[in-house]
């Protein structure tokens, strides 16, 4: 850890700390000079506030004592480590992360940063509802559906589709459901909660151990600890111990014997639904009797009921591993769609499409058709299966007929924009262009940058013009000369 003061004080300002977090670098700390003697490569958000790049070379220059730094975006260090080599390049980049999605247009190798535009979705977000609809579906893991365990699922299960509406009338299918469901065992354990023992029952097997150990006594020639233990028992010889033993050990054998022929006459009651029918003798009936009958037939027309048949109630068996399984069905494409459309989840933001068709539209039909033939798509959150597919669909919708257009996938999205960020500075390391000193650093303040090919662009800081002091005491000169005038001539 550095030993300079200026580091806790530093730290221990919680804005600062924010501000810490909008970068992602790594520094060595020598412990006996408390300071770093090799350049600094740091990544910042796409346009980022002079006042946070002011904070970080303050931490980097007061606190570290670093030579110089240069400030980079991890997506445009991505798309460098993927272009070829010595080749201004223009292109679209899709780049999204764990907070956010941006979409940057680059003009012959420079970031146009008064086109560039962000969605505040991202793998964070995509989790978290991950996370609600599975909530929903199975009240009754809530907690084991946590959040890293939802992105989880989300690396490994999910994909985007190409057409969200017709892939999900595919999942309504059942033999399509039950080849793509994806099934989840939570863990669990066998063992009981709680024990099914009475108080009285654990009373009689703890007393039963008691005599056991005092009984041990006995056996090993412990005679002063046996003595004591029967005193406390409140029993005078050995021979008492023994009938009591013997006593306390037979009742338990009885009841384990209780309990053992009540499970084997353990039987399901089956419950006999025929009228019961008094024993009666059968007699004939005579025809004046049937006659009577006939006249009252019609009062009795309704059908009597049938007598249903008994049914064996069986005791259905609870399968402890398949209650905690999760089936992952629509959930694979619906976490992953929010990006396209935000509104899923309620957000009142613009989706991929259409934020990439507006960036589009700002420019005219021949940088459109450059733009357009290289799209590049990098991020940890571009890695889903069919990410690829679904923006060449998405281009084809908004393209013109028989147009032209090329997506590239980042050869590793994830970790590009760090090999990107080492093989630029590797090329440029004698490049004093690129790079921030400290002289420079006090000089034009921590808000300096340098640009170059994957950096932000630099807008200094423009204050007002304010009128100087010879000017205003030029002016209040005058105005009191013709005051004195005045009053002379009154005079």
């Amino acid at each position: 850890s550095c030993q300079c003061s200026p580091a806790i004080m530093l730290h221990g300002n919680p804005e600062f700390q924010q501000i810490i977090r909008t970068y992602s670098f790594v520094v060595v700390v020598h412990g006996s000079t408390g300071c770093v003697d090799h350049p600094i490569v740091l990544t910042e958000a796409v346009c980022n506030p002079l006042y946070s790049r002011q904070m970080m070379s303050e931490l980097l220059f007061e606190c570290y004592g670093i030579p110089k730094v240069a400030y980079g975006v991890d997506s445009l260090f991505s798309f460098y480590h993927n272009k070829p080599k010595n080749l201004t390049s223009s292109g679209l980049i899709i780049s999204s992360g764990y907070q956010c999605t941006h979409i940057l247009p680059i003009l012959e190798g420079r970031l146009d940063a008064k086109n560039c535009k962000r969605i505040n979705l991202g793998g964070s977000q995509a989790a978290g509802y991950l996370q609600r609809l599975l909530q929903l579906k199975y009240p009754g893991h809530l907690a084991a559906i946590t959040l890293s365990r939802m992105e989880e699922i989300l690396h490994e299960h999910s994909y985007v589709a190409e057409d969200y509406v017709e892939e999900l009338q595919k999942w309504r299918c059942p033999d399509y459901y039950e080849n793509n469901v994806h099934k989840m065992q939570l863990p669990f354990s066998s063992k009981l909660l709680g024990s099914t023992l009475s108080s009285e029952e654990k009373q009689e097997r703890r007393q039963q151990q008691l005599l056991l150990y005092v009984q041990e006594l006995l056996e090993d020639g412990q005679m002063d600890q046996f003595h004591k233990a029967l005193v406390e028992l409140n029993m005078d010889s050995p021979e008492e111990l023994q009938s009591y033993i013997q006593k306390l050990s037979s009742a338990v054998e009885q009841a384990k014997q209780k309990i053992l022929q009540a499970e084997v006459t353990l039987e399901v009651d089956v419950v006999d639904s025929k009228p019961e029918t008094p024993d009666l003798e059968q007699l004939e009936p005579s025809l004046e009797d049937v006659e009577s009958i006939n006249d009252f037939e019609p009062l009795f027309s309704e059908e009597t009921p049938e007598v249903e048949k008994p049914v064996t109630t069986v005791q259905p068996v609870f399968n402890l591993a398949a209650y905690h399984q999760l089936f992952v069905g629509t959930e694979r494409i619906r976490a992953p769609e929010i990006i396209f459309q935000p509104s899923l989840i309620g957000e009142e933001q613009a989706g991929i499409a259409e934020t990439l068709q507006y960036i589009l539209d700002r420019y005219s039909k021949d940088v459109q058709d450059v733009l357009v033939q290289n799209v590049f798509l990098t991020g940890g959150n571009m890695m889903y299966p069919g990410m690829k597919g679904r923006i060449e669909k998405e281009l084809l919708e908004m393209r013109p007929f028989q147009s032209a257009f090329k997506v590239q996938l980042a050869s590793n999205p994830v970790l590009d924009a760090w090999y990107g960020a080492r093989d630029w500075a590797l090329d440029h390391l004698d490049d004093d262009e690129v790079w921030i000193t400290r002289k420079e650093y006090e000089e034009k303040g921590g808000e300096y940058l340098k640009e170059h090919c994957a950096s932000n662009i630099y807008v200094p800081i423009r204050l007002p013009k304010q009128a100087s002091r010879f000017s205003d005491t030029q002016a209040s000169g005058k105005g009191s000369g013709a005051s004195g005038g005045s009053a002379g001539e009154q005079a």
